[in-house]
């Protein structure tokens, strides 16, 4: 799989790279934080979130909507699955990392994705980016043998524990968290995901 840097062109349909904000306290405070050998997932961090840039993030990325600053940290080579949000995630590369980005717009109406759509990008230490709400994507991946730490700034609540009442449209099935809908890989085994993704299981 070719993989391309975030200030390709290719990548302008995903994301953007931040500017203006400078995100060195919490990549600082990231530090702290675990790395595990398979990956962990943090949704909100008290110390990540008292961070002073937590204010410049909520007003200037997030127009004053409440925000949450947790971590994805670990050791994968595998696109497992794809999600999505209704709004940006920002992604603060604490080291390199690849990213696997598609297109929600790419999604059958019956709620399908093939693997083969997605491409690959190099996020480099210390980099800020913009996933856009309609980009599909998921866990980090190594970059060679190095496992990564990830900072992920979402709106407060996502990912959170959800109570479905029950499905009225047919994106109902996809609703996995608050404010995230999945679609699982049948080969990642993923408990409660629905399984939509055909083609390989991409690895990094």
């Amino acid at each position: 799989m070719q993989i391309k840097k975030v200030t390709d062109p290719s990548f302008r349909k995903y994301g953007k790279v931040i500017e203006g904000i400078d995100f060195s306290n919490i990549i600082q405070k990231m530090a702290d934080t675990p790395l595990p050998d398979d990956v962990v997932y943090v949704a909100s961090v008290p110390e990540l979130e008292a961070c002073p840039e937590m204010a410049a993030i909520a007003e200037s990325l997030y127009g004053g909507m409440p925000i949450q600053i947790g971590y994805c940290n670990g050791n994968n080579h595998l696109l497992n699955a794809v999600e999505y949000h209704r709004d940006s995630e920002i992604n603060v590369a604490v080291t390199d990392a690849i990213m696997l980005w598609g297109s929600e717009q790419d999604v059958t109406d019956d709620g399908h994705y093939d693997t083969s759509k997605m491409e690959a990008f190099l996020i480099p230490a210390g980099v800020a980016v913009e996933c856009y709400a309609t980009t599909l994507h998921y866990a980090p991946c190594n970059v060679g043998d190095n496992k990564f730490k990830v900072v992920v700034v979402l709106p407060k609540g996502t990912n959170t524990d959800i109570s479905k009442t029950g499905d009225r449209t047919p994106e109902d099935k996809l609703l996995f968290a608050r404010n995230k809908w999945l679609i699982g890989h049948p080969d990642a085994k993923i408990d409660g995901a629905f399984n939509g993704l055909t083609g390989e299981n991409l690895r990094v």
